[in-house]
């Protein structure tokens, strides 16, 4: 087995291009490779997962205690010939003075060793002070190797490998020249996931031979080799209760979910039917509705052309379906989305206007209490610990009534309003907030019990149902 993670000196050197092609590449020697992305991102997992052909995992140390860090890597990793952990910001940049949450911690948490991509431009002797550097902060962690990027040509390539053989001891495995085919497609809030992408197959297999051609993948796969074997994951015991199904909006407008609540919703008993907001005139047969983050703004043509599948939805709602949204999902919700001038007619349920806004209005970790109005909040659940989550959106809600009920208060973070978040309305929740199946939050399993009470009223399950 091999195992490594892929950091940085610095957020934007380039390492998310070549974990991807490095994934991409690995996968076409006929290796399995299973991706991983450290913190909460759903764009860069998605662009991962296509290259690997394996679900991407998120590994977060905010929403995950070690413990589960390390089940987590195993749970998926075992039957993998390669597990590839690509980082997020800086190797050592972190939220608090000891580096507790970043890369370098999860390194050493899973003793993988390191692979430092280096934004090179504009570098020559300067490159081994900072890789020198680098090692003496902590050396305890093991930088295994660099690789070299965007290099001015094959005379800096030269002039650098020959300064970090001379003064340092790491091995450069690769030099990546500046190249426009590299180049990811990038959108007003960032890289564009995959699934907005056109042509996003055709891109990854150009950045995979790339990469291939100017990364020593053999020694790659040497300095990441392991003998420690990963343990395979318990049998999940059966789930209790009838099954149900949950429609789930899955396209080009939406598709911001980790692979481990979809998991986890069916380890529950839910039965996923993806419907595409974007064509599909009406709603698929279900018991319950999941509506979760993307980009709804760059789609409001469509999403406001498609007004039978609005006006079905809004039905569905206001008849009492089960339904839970995440951000763009409470975008899509609302009475309509104003930008860059434009205002367009979105499903109703939600009786407020969304605004979009140059900088961000919530981004970051959130942690949050659960109120009484919670429709999934369990029976006597009065002070249980505080929810862990994180939001990132551009947009902001006006024109809500006074009376508006919430699921949560904000501790940290900003939701709604900086003081609330999670709209209740009908047996509706719909929040900024991005939720995930770890660390006891257990929102798939409630969420599908909340489902099945509604559908059989009679049911002994511990989940609240009402209007």
């Amino acid at each position: 087995m091999h195992r490594f993670l892929i950091s940085a000196a610095h957020k934007s050197s380039g390492k998310t291009t070549v974990a991807i092609g490095l994934a991409a590449a690995l996968r076409r020697r006929g290796l399995s490779v299973q991706p991983y992305k450290k913190g909460p991102d759903y764009i860069d997992p998605l662009w991962l997962a296509a290259a690997a052909g394996r679900s991407c995992r998120n590994l977060d140390f905010f929403l995950s205690t070690d413990a589960d860090l390390r089940e987590q890597f195993a749970r998926h990793g075992f039957d993998a010939d390669v597990c590839l952990v690509e980082g997020n910001k800086g190797l050592y940049d972190g939220l608090d003075l000891e580096g507790s949450n970043s890369n370098a911690a999860l390194a050493r948490l899973l003793d993988l060793p390191v692979v430092l991509v280096l934004d090179a431009r504009g570098m020559t002797r300067g490159i081994a002070p900072l890789i020198l550097g680098y090692q003496a902060f902590d050396p305890a962690l093991r930088i295994a190797g660099v690789i070299l990027n965007r290099l001015g040509g094959h005379r800096h390539e030269a002039k650098l490998r020959a300064v970090i053989e001379h003064y340092t001891n790491v091995p450069v495995l690769g030099a990546v020249q500046e190249d426009d085919g590299l180049a990811l497609v990038e959108r007003h809030l960032g890289l564009m996931p995959v699934n907005e992408a056109a042509g996003a197959e055709a891109r990854i297999d150009a950045i995979g031979e790339r990469i291939a051609r100017q990364v020593d993948l053999d020694r790659l796969l040497e300095i990441s080799r392991s003998d420690a074997a990963l343990a395979p994951p318990p049998a999940n015991p059966p789930h209790a209760g009838p099954r149900v199904r949950i429609a789930v909006a899955r396209d080009a407008a939406f598709g911001f979910y980790y692979a481990d609540d979809l998991d986890a919703l069916a380890a529950a008993g839910a039965d996923t039917v993806f419907f595409d907001t974007l064509h599909d005139p009406r709603l698929p047969e279900c018991d319950g509705l999941l509506i979760g983050g993307g980009f709804p703004e760059c789609f409001l043509g469509e999403l406001e052309a498609n007004a039978s599948l609005r006006a079905d939805i809004r039905r569905a709602i206001e008849g009492g379906l089960p339904t839970y949204a995440e951000c763009g999902g409470l975008m899509y919700l609302a009475r309509g989305i104003e930008w860059k001038g434009r205002r367009a007619e979105m499903v109703g349920a939600v009786p407020g206007e969304v605004h979009m806004h140059e900088r961000p209005v919530g981004r970051g970790y959130v942690i949050l209490d659960t109120t009484a109005d919670h429709p999934w909040r369990p029976a006597n659940s009065a002070g249980t610990a505080p929810l862990h989550a994180h939001e990132f959106h551009y947009s902001s809600l006006t024109g809500l009534p006074a009376d508006t009920r919430y699921a949560y208060t904000v501790r940290r973070g900003h939701g709604v309003d900086g003081r609330h978040d999670g709209i209740v309305l009908h047996r509706l929740l719909a929040s900024y907030t991005h939720l995930r199946a770890a660390a006891g939050c257990d929102w798939p399993a409630r969420f599908v019990a909340h489902v099945r009470a509604c559908k059989n009223p009679t049911s002994t399950e511990p989940s609240s149902c009402s209007h």
